[in-house]
């Protein structure tokens, strides 16, 4: 591809048990997976647009036909783990934050602190929930899974009440 040539990512609304998502990809893998009234997607969209010099049409691709099965089977309790092809853009630090993410086995939860300890940063962990909170993969990079060291929920882009689904949705079928 030259320079001058346009770069088309492919957008996608998929239906969930906790409403609309958003799906981009190419034909290699998903860029962004974000529920439909995220507070700031717009400007999240505009930002990824910029950074990434694509532009966003509507279509689909292989990695949005993954990812509509899987978290079909997700929400059906038939998936614990995603494995639809990601690109994960981030400063190495969140990207090292999310990897922590991955690592929360599915129906358990961690605290921020506790997410900061695993990358080797135990004072880090208000620079963890801002990592959390650019992550641009909701569900399939569990930032659902991290709580706050008091057992409160703490932030969660998609809000609280889908925090709560999500964790009592895990847990219920992790505790089978």
């Amino acid at each position: 591809m030259n320079a001058t040539e346009p770069f088309f990512l492919k957008a996608a609304q998929l239906e969930t048990q906790l409403g609309p998502m958003m799906a981009v990809s190419d034909d290699d893998g998903l860029y962004l997976l974000e529920f439909v009234d995220k507070h700031g997607l717009e400007r999240e969209l505009e930002r990824f647009k910029f950074r990434t010099k694509a532009d966003i049409v509507l279509g689909t691709t292989g990695p949005i036909k993954s990812i509509t099965l899987e978290l079909k089977a997700y929400f059906d309790g038939l998936l614990t783990e995603f494995k639809t092809s990601l690109h994960v853009l981030g400063s190495p630090f969140q990207k090292l934050a999310w990897e922590a993410l991955m690592r929360i086995p599915y129906g358990q939860t961690r605290t921020y602190a506790a997410q900061s300890e695993a990358i080797g940063k135990p004072s880090a962990y208000r620079a963890v929930a801002n990592a959390n909170g650019a992550n641009r993969m909701a569900i399939v990079i569990p930032c659902h899974r991290v709580i706050n060291t008091n057992g409160a929920l703490g932030g969660y882009s998609a809000g609280l009440a889908r925090k709560q689904w999500l964790i009592d949705h895990e847990r219920s079928l992790f505790q089978r």
